[in-house]
């Protein structure tokens, strides 16, 4: 592994600049809200700012305050990739290596809320963190072919933790990071022995695959909180997944826009951050840095969503995303339900993933749930992995390089 060190080209800065100054904006209709998508006034407001205010080289440095690395990773089929990742050793030999896998349109920079967190002992465990930028995203390198689907995110995340020492390790994620750990369960189930997952996607039980599951879905009427997540779960298929659709089918011809257009890419992207959270407060310069960090990303905006496309169409002996919604017996499971989450399912479905060994629900909190509620999430691990629970001292003590 080398250190990492993030230094976007004056030149790029400049282009950016000159492309937020040539912007042109639609019209709106009187009264139009946010189920029209991204307004008017805030898009303007948020080019402005970004043109004039906002100051990437400050949001450079702070992020280069961070343990940033990065190391060529060999992928079967696609030769080897330059990944970027985020590695935070804990000084206790003890400590249990943790991969952070993040989705889209979120990137590395999710972890770093919960990252000093995890560095203290609590409730007699500690993390060793890693947290990489996904082949396509932030400053790791994309795949040149097609075909790079949930197989080979995995594999790029078994053979980072591989390099770095760690023969055994725990995962957490959710969007994107829930497939990618559960496919990295299913594929290395002798080294990733427990997964976190912050999004729960799952098929309802049946007599045929989970008969107790499936007798106490019959006889349980559905709570309260089952039922507003239903209401969540039908708001997001019926108005909020567009994008998906699109992504999942043409995702080149969004790409020219994600790629060309600043403000096309910050309208994209600023419409999902205020979607899919609980009331999050977001401030402008968070808005931004997450947006640059995909504009000035290394494989470019347009390769963060060939994701969706690879994930549903796959090759033989790939793994889709249905299979990662059902069974996967050795790995593991913590479940945390988030009120404002993408899709949201009573527990007997979620416990038809896997062996669940600890399972919380939220009172607030959203897609991004690192981001949002960090000590949540920093809670839930203590308590899985903690003395008191079920996955304490899972892993061995581990050499660091």
């Amino acid at each position: 592994m080398s250190a990492y060190r993030i230094s976007v080209p004056d030149e790029k800065l400049v282009t950016l600049k000159i492309k937020l100054g040539q912007a042109e904006f639609p019209d709106e209709l009187d009264g139009a809200a946010w189920e029209y998508g991204a307004p008017l006034k805030d898009i303007q407001r948020l080019t402005k700012y970004w043109r004039n205010g906002f100051d990437w080289r400050a949001q450079e440095a702070k992020l280069n305050e961070l343990p940033n690395y990065h190391a060529p990773i060999k992928v079967e089929g696609f030769g080897e990739l330059d990944i970027h990742y985020l590695h935070q050793p804990s000084e206790n030999a003890d400590a249990i290596p943790l991969l952070f896998v993040h989705g889209w349109p979120g990137s590395y920079i999710e972890v770093t809320k919960i990252l000093p967190l995890l560095r203290q002992s609590n409730q007699g465990v500690s993390f060793h963190v890693v947290a990489p930028s996904l082949p396509h995203f932030g400053w790791s390198e994309g795949a040149k072919k097609t075909g790079f689907g949930l197989a080979q995110y995995a594999e790029v995340c078994d053979q980072l933790m591989q390099s770095l020492g760690y023969k055994t390790y725990v995962t957490q994620g959710g969007d994107w990071g829930f497939y990618i750990t559960r496919a990295i369960g299913l594929r290395y189930p002798q080294r990733c022995l427990a997964s976190h997952i912050n999004m729960i996607r799952a098929f309802k039980p049946t007599f045929g695959k989970h008969p107790l599951l499936a007798l106490e879905h019959a006889l349980l009427p559905y709570s309260e909180v089952d039922k507003k997540g239903f209401e969540r779960t039908a708001w997001f298929q019926n108005e909020g997944s567009g994008y998906r659709t699109l992504q999942s089918t043409k995702p080149q011809t969004i790409g020219y826009a994600l790629h060309d257009s600043p403000v096309a890419l910050l309208a994209w992207i600023y419409e999902k951050l205020h979607d899919w959270t609980d009331s999050y407060a977001w401030t402008d310069d968070e808005i931004l840095t997450w947006i640059s960090i995909y504009y000035f990303s290394t494989a470019g905006p347009a390769a963060s969503v060939r994701i969706y496309y690879e994930a549903i169409h796959t090759n033989a002996g790939g793994i889709t995303r249905d299979r990662t919604q059902e069974w996967i017996p050795k790995v593991k499971l913590g479940l945390c339900h988030s009120p404002k989450e993408l899709g949201i399912v009573p527990s007997t479905w979620a416990r038809t993933l896997g062996p669940v060994v600890y399972e919380t629900r939220k009172a607030h909190g959203g897609h991004f749930a690192a981001w949002e509620i960090p000590e949540e999430i920093v809670k839930d691990l203590r308590a899985m992995f903690g003395k008191q629970g079920k996955c304490y001292r899972i892993t061995g003590p581990q050499s660091k390089l």
